[in-house]
């Protein structure tokens, strides 16, 4: 492997989500990647940006990240980020804007408007789940409800749904917040020029949020490299963080 790949990381998690939901995959990455920089950062309105009004559109939020790498000094050498859903979208939109930054990318079961039908994107049968999840007050029984959309490791969901109640109940998303950052996602329209950047695609088969079918339809229209798993849903680097790190490894290797 080249000395250079795998130095800088930056990781990006998906709708509502923080840096704090990433758990023990951080860890394993450091461990695969041990001199490694490994940046953790979260979208505007979650986190430590929890009180935040989030923007609506991909370009917005793009740019705020952006300016908190920068003053992080996550970016200071160009940086391979790895970003799930709502955070790939941020990982393209950034790729193309400020190239300069990254210099490859890892994006995890996303889709893009302007290639996948909406019901592809967030399949149908959940639309009466996410309405239900807002009138959820219990913060335990709101995530056990996520996770049981996100993730198919159910022996863990009981352990995991208590730690992100605590992350919940510490950096709040409104739902003003969560309900802009699905419309930034639902208008996402990146156009058809490809990244500069090597790019590799991974899916979990197993995805109930958002069709594995999306993944597919990027990796056909710009002809990148897809790696799928066989069972693991939406949540991939918790259903499965060491068969993430696996392909990260492999894939740096063939660089």
């Amino acid at each position: 492997m080249n000395k250079a790949l795998g130095k800088n990381w930056i990781l990006l998690r998906g709708l509502a989500r923080e840096s704090g939901h990433w758990g023990d995959f951080a860890s394993l990455l450091q461990s695969a990647f041990p001199d490694a920089q490994i940046t953790l950062l979260d979208l505007p309105g979650t986190g430590c940006f929890h009180r935040e009004t989030s923007p609506n559109t991909i370009k917005a939020i793009t740019d705020s990240v952006r300016r908190h790498a920068l003053d992080s000094g996550a970016i200071q050498q160009p940086a391979t980020i790895l970003a799930l859903s709502l955070g790939a979208m941020v990982a393209w939109e950034w790729m193309h804007r400020y190239p300069q930054d990254i210099c490859r990318a890892v994006l995890i079961n996303t889709s893009f408007a302007d290639v996948s039908p909406f019901y592809h994107r967030l399949r149908w049968q959940n639309y009466r789940n996410f309405v239900a999840l807002a009138m959820v007050r219990d913060l335990y029984d709101r995530e056990m409800a996520i996770l049981h959309l996100t993730s198919n490791r159910r022996n863990r969901h009981k352990k995991i749904a208590r730690v992100w109640g605590k992350i919940q109940k510490e950096h709040p998303i409104s739902l003003k917040n969560s309900f802009r950052q699905i419309l930034a996602a639902a208008t996402y329209r990146p156009g058809d020029t490809k990244p500069e950047q090597p790019v590799l695609l991974l899916n979990g088969l197993g995805d109930r949020l958002v069709s594995p079918a999306c993944s597919e339809t990027i990796q056909k229209k710009w002809n990148l490299e897809l790696r799928r798993h066989l069972w693991a849903g939406h949540d991939l680097t918790l259903d499965d963080g060491p068969w993430v790190v696996l392909q990260l490894k492999d894939w740096l290797s063939n660089q």
